[in-house]
């Protein structure tokens, strides 16, 4: 079944959910920014299948979210590496594991949590900011159309 592309949305959520939008491509940027680099290390992590993560890869690679560069032992293999713009994903997945940590894990469970190198305390919960520094919630905030939009548009 193909999906409908959402490239050219108005909306760069929409456009952020075509590129990374899939569980898989989002656990694969998070190995990948946790140290991971081997195709072998991918798979035996999430256990995904060898030719849905072969897909996986060859999009992030096509959308620059990460490059593959010689590996790094010397070996005949390549090494899957964030760019740039994979390792501004950092947020996105920071923001997602404090959503799970708050509404998805049970009081008391045990999980796997992220903490700081340096103090190993866990990290403060994010935040929206106003750009004169005031903290926002989400009724604080709207969406504004360019002036070229019209109603069909959103």
């Amino acid at each position: 079944m193909k999906r409908t592309s959402l490239q050219g949305d108005m909306c760069p959520i929409a456009r952020s959910l075509d590129v990374i939008g899939d569980w898989w491509s989002l656990l694969i940027v998070r190995d990948a920014l946790l140290g991971a680099r081997r195709f072998s290390q991918f798979q035996k992590n999430l256990g995904v299948a060898k030719n849905i993560l072969t897909v996986r890869l060859k999009t992030l690679v096509a959308e620059g979210i990460l490059e593959t560069k010689p590996a790094s032992d010397g070996g005949a293999y390549l090494d899957y590496v964030p760019t740039q713009k994979g390792r501004g994903l950092f947020p996105v997945l920071v923001a997602l594991r404090q959503w799970g940590e708050e509404f998805l894990v049970a009081p008391g469970e045990e999980f796997a949590a992220l903490v700081d190198r340096k103090d190993g305390l866990p990290l403060r919960k994010l935040a929206i900011h106003a750009n004169d520094g005031r903290l926002l919630e989400q009724t604080d905030t709207k969406i504004a159309l360019p002036a070229s939009a019209s109603k069909e548009q959103v």
